[in-house]
């Protein structure tokens, strides 16, 4: 299968080198730093954007938010070939999808989401989860692909609206950027009270209020690690997208904007910089008590 890859940072980069591995693949970058490296890497890479869409059977795009990829598809849209697929990987804004989706519709291209599950090492090690939507027929031919980048059994195709699967993937984020807010608040009240931060983690994951950022993401916390692969500006960014559709559809959102406040200050203390737990980083620094060993 001929492959574009438009979007080569930290999970775009891995998408592209194991894709190539088995399929005629052909990247692009606009920053050249991050062109280059993939090239030294052995990864074919283009001129243009224009270039991969006219070489590509499918073209996947691995971008960081949703101004990139509506940017990207609006300066392309009019180079796809009708029967084309466009197959979005990135982790977007669902009201942007149904937009670009209908142009693309328009111009007889089909199109796929298949947001992420897994950080940068999952993608180098081939263990993605991905939550997949888009016409079953379209579906069945980028399958394939995603399965050499998937972890055994995940791909999980939830239906054919693409703008589902990005809906899906920012409520997951939502609940988890909330489970941030909410361990590190009870993980500070146990400090407080002497309770050794890593048995305090252990006996919370044992017990009811237990979940996946406990068990398995806040040990990063525990060993000072904020997690650099995303930008605390991205949180925000899709935080803020989920609250504006709370508004368009009347739906409460009183706990959320305060975990949206909470890493609102988070960006505001620390910049736009990488740490997906930069607001539990805050939550220490206000309570005085480090919770890293």
């Amino acid at each position: 299968m001929r492959i574009g890859v438009v979007g080569l940072g930290v999970m775009g980069a891995p998408v592209a080198a194991t894709l190539a591995g088995a399929h005629e693949v052909l990247a692009y970058d606009i920053d050249r730093g991050r062109a280059e490296a993939a090239a030294a890497s052995g990864i074919p890479v283009a001129r243009s954007m224009k270039e991969v869409v006219r070489a590509s059977e499918v073209m996947i795009t691995v971008l960081p938010g949703p101004g990139e990829t509506a940017t990207v598809m609006d300066a392309v849209e009019h180079r796809f070939t009708a029967g084309s697929i466009w197959l979005d990987l990135s982790t977007g804004d669902p009201r942007v999808t149904r937009r670009v989706v209908e142009r693309m519709h328009e111009a007889g291209v089909a199109c796929v989401t298949a947001t992420m599950a897994g950080g940068p090492a999952a993608a180098r090690a081939r263990e993605l989860l991905f939550t997949v939507a888009g016409a079953v027929e379209t579906v069945q031919r980028i399958t394939p692909p995603l399965e050499l980048l998937a972890a055994p059994g995940g791909v999980d195709v939830i239906g054919t609206d693409p703008a589902e699967a990005q809906t899906v993937k920012l409520l997951s984020n939502l609940l988890w950027f909330g489970q941030v807010v909410a361990v590190t608040e009870a993980m500070l009240l146990g400090r407080a009270t002497g309770i050794e931060p890593a048995r305090l983690q252990e006996l919370l994951a044992a017990r009811a209020g237990s979940s996946v950022m406990l068990e398995r993401d806040y040990g990063a916390v525990l060993r000072g690690d904020y997690m650099g692969a995303f930008g605390i500006d991205r949180v925000v960014e899709q935080i803020a997208t989920m609250r504006a559709m709370a508004a368009d559809f009347a739906v409460p959102f009183e706990l959320s904007s305060v975990v949206a406040r909470v890493h609102e200050e988070a960006l505001a203390a620390y910049g736009p910089v990488a740490g997906e737990l930069l607001a539990a980083k805050l939550l220490e620094e206000r309570s005085g008590r480090p919770l890293a060993r």
